[in-house]
């Protein structure tokens, strides 16, 4: 399995969740095996449009090939993204990372399915 977790910073297991998905500065790329242990970790910076850079976070993070996203919270347009690819998006219960993957080990996480209304343009 691979998930992706949004984050502020670039700190690993310790990193702190970013609350909106494409303003996070980075993307962390978890490859998990099937007993949920971390195979390979990975930090993506966010090159997205809201940083300077060209395109949607959502249509990167499409390239990174996950099966799951964890998230506070998104806007309309990249939930909808990830739905319409079969990529599960599940609400973060922590502002950790190491906590957010032990509770996708262990299926705590409930699923994303509506869009943040704040989600529009501000920069």
């Amino acid at each position: 399995m691979r998930i992706i977790i949004p984050v502020e910073d670039d700190r690993g297991l310790d990193s702190r969740l970013s609350e909106h998905f494409g303003r996070a500065s980075f993307f962390i790329v978890f490859e998990l095996d099937d007993e949920g242990k971390i195979l390979k970790q990975e930090t993506v910076r966010n090159e997205g449009e809201h940083f300077g850079g060209t395109g949607r976070p959502a249509d990167r993070i499409l390239q990174l090939k996950p099966d799951a996203v964890i998230a506070y919270g998104m806007g309309p347009r990249a939930l909808a993204i990830f739905q319409q690819a079969k990529i599960a998006v599940l609400k973060a219960n922590s502002n950790i990372v190491r906590d957010l993957v032990s509770s996708y080990v262990k299926d705590e996480l409930e699923e994303l399915t509506e869009g943040c209304r704040q989600a529009r343009h501000k920069h």
